[in-house]
């Protein structure tokens, strides 16, 4: 893997399963650069960009069971293309809404790393050097 490769993971210390991903990553020596996106939220254009990477939309990616859900009144949110905008900016406002771990590979696609399939699939990726 050359200097700038790897896997940045947008990580909260206090998740286990962002906790699996850093110990999976770790074992299998691919260098992690961990964003604290909880401290240092995304802008609405890195998210943007990085639904794009997914192949997501908004809704798909955000935790409706957090309390910032409930308080926005998500559940009953349009899902449409036009409603996009809001549910991004709802979670640049409140990042304990975006799903974790994201993990943004070096060759430009990204995964939601929950389960033990999806942090194979980010170690089988192939890097750049």
């Amino acid at each position: 893997m050359g200097e700038d490769s790897g896997v940045e993971m947008w990580n909260n210390p206090s998740c286990s399963k962002c906790a699996t991903a850093r110990e999976t990553f770790e074992l299998n020596q691919v260098p992690v650069t961990l964003r604290p996106y909880l401290d240092a939220p995304p802008t609405a254009a890195e998210l943007a960009d990085v639904l794009d990477r997914l192949g997501a939309q908004p809704w798909e990616i955000c935790r409706l069971g957090e309390p910032a859900a409930a308080d926005l009144g998500l559940a009953d949110w349009s899902r449409d293309a036009v409603d996009r905008p809001r549910w991004i900016a709802a979670m640049v406002a409140y990042p304990q809404l975006i799903q974790r771990p994201i993990l943004l590979l070096d060759d430009g696609t990204a995964i939601v790393g929950r389960t033990p399939e999806a942090l194979a699939q980010a170690l089988s990726t192939p890097t750049t050097d």
